[in-house]
């Protein structure tokens, strides 16, 4: 079936892992509402045939958020390690708009390469992903620098 990126951006709910809990249950009503295909998200996690083989090329896929860097696990979404932080985004509490800013310039790429070295062309396994905590405009910040995290970005991959 191959792989598919995937990319989101969430209100911060005071930790990342409730903000992706929160986003789970969002994108599960949005992929799974109508169908009736499964209940609740515990019983499309349960179903090990489906999220074994194919999976919903989602974030559904990633259930978990690990609260530090570490190596990469499958199933696992890691903080971008704060020197690639700081590589992309030129300052350690990026805004929305400067995320955003990175992921059209993704989307812009026009070689292999140029997208390689962009946000989204970071290094991770398949079935994983990564996030950066995202600022509100701060007061005498730096360009581009926030004040306190008010959104989380998650972007991965689903697929073979």
């Amino acid at each position: 079936m191959g792989a598919s990126g995937w990319d989101y951006v969430t209100v911060y709910e005071g930790d990342v892992q409730a903000s992706l809990d929160a986003l789970h249950e969002r994108v599960f009503v949005e992929e799974f509402g109508e169908t009736g295909d499964y209940p609740d998200l515990a019983a499309l996690w349960a179903d090990g045939e489906f999220m074994g083989t194919g999976g919903t090329h989602t974030i559904l896929d990633v259930p978990t958020a690990a609260s530090g860097p570490g190596g990469p696990a499958a199933g696992t979404l890691r903080p971008l390690p704060a020197d690639r932080l700081l590589h992309h985004f030129g300052a350690a509490r990026p805004t929305v708009a400067r995320y955003e800013e990175l992921l059209a310039a993704a989307g812009r790429a026009m070689s292999h390469r140029e997208y390689e070295q962009s946000l989204l062309g970071e290094e991770f396994p398949r079935w994983s992903g990564l996030y950066v905590l995202l600022y509100g405009e701060g007061e005498g910040g730096e360009a581009g620098e926030g004040g306190e995290p008010t959104h989380v970005a998650f972007f991965g991959c689903s697929g073979d």
